[in-house]
């Protein structure tokens, strides 16, 4: 499958993905850790992609998304944005609202 289109995929199939260095339980950046710990105060409803794991995302999400670092936070198919942005979201209250108003799109399916 080319590479995009699983992009695409993982972002259609989901609607909260963020694409870490690590896993939420063993992240390997302290970015990656540190807005794990931010999204996971508000869901524990998301997928996330290791991009050490998977080499192709690693290498073209970024000129996918136009976004040159990880992680990367993306809610109903939108780029978030990274740790400084989730950071900034979250201590303005508006990553609780972005992820209530994803929820809400879910429970109403």
């Amino acid at each position: 499958m080319d590479v995009f289109k699983k992009i695409e995929q993982q972002l259609k199939d989901n609607s909260i993905v963020m694409y870490i260095k690590g896993s939420p339980e063993h992240p390997s950046c302290g970015f990656s850790a540190k807005a794990i710990q931010i999204l996971s105060l508000y869901t524990s409803n998301f997928f996330y992609v290791d991009v050490l794991q998977h080499n192709d995302i690693r290498l073209y999400l970024p000129k996918y998304s136009n976004w040159p670092t990880f992680p990367q936070l993306w809610i109903n198919k939108k780029l978030i944005g990274g740790c400084d942005i989730i950071t900034e979201l979250s201590n303005s209250g508006e990553l609780l609202r972005l992820i209530q108003k994803c929820q809400n799109n879910i429970n109403k399916d």
